[in-house]
């Protein structure tokens, strides 16, 4: 049986889009774009509460999440009343224009959110390019354990992303349906 898997993202310059494409690509999942206000579109909210896995994705702004996507959390109080979300598998990713970025503390804010809503958060299951031999275009270079993490310059464009990010982008998605698929069997 299929499982249904939403990316609920944020993207202010396209490179979050991007990065949500390649998750959901992995994944074989629904996208479900917050939009420049921080809303959902129609049916937004239903499409979350039926999905067994949420896969929250935002880009990381001074940071965390940008503003658009806390109005998006905060509203998910009304589904952490009544448990909606409780038992489905959670997991996130984030894009920064700096190698750090802070990036690891909008991880930890969407790990939170899910702890908040009783959901079960995956990681990426992925070993970092660390060696000597790695190149910045490999598989996991940014080498993030908790959700999946992408660095692209300020002045590159979203077509400019590095397929070394967006290939872990992908394998993180993968990661999630399998995990789901398992979790729910």
């Amino acid at each position: 049986m299929s499982k249904k898997i939403v990316v609920v993202y944020f993207s202010g310059y396209g490179h979050t889009r991007k990065m949500a494409e390649s998750v959901a690509q992995g994944a074989a999942a629904t996208l479900l774009a917050v939009d420049g206000e921080g809303n959902l579109p129609e049916g937004g909210w239903e499409t979350l509460n039926a999905a067994d896995a949420i896969i929250f994705g935002a880009p990381t702004y001074m940071g965390s999440v940008p503003w658009q996507y806390k109005k998006f959390i905060d509203a998910s109080s009304k589904p952490w009343f009544t448990q909606q979300w409780k038992d489905k598998i959670a997991a996130g990713f984030t894009n920064s224009a700096s190698m750090n970025g802070d990036k690891l503390s909008t991880l930890h804010y969407l790990f939170t959110l899910s702890q908040q809503h009783s959901m079960i958060w995956v990681g990426t299951g992925i070993m970092p390019s660390n060696s000597k031999a790695a190149t910045r275009n490999d598989v996991n270079y940014v080498a993030s354990f908790s959700g999946a993490m992408a660095s692209t310059p300020s002045d590159a464009s979203a077509d400019e992303m590095l397929p070394g990010d967006l290939e872990t982008a992908r394998l993180f998605g993968e990661r999630v349906a399998s995990v789901t698929a398992r979790f729910s069997a």
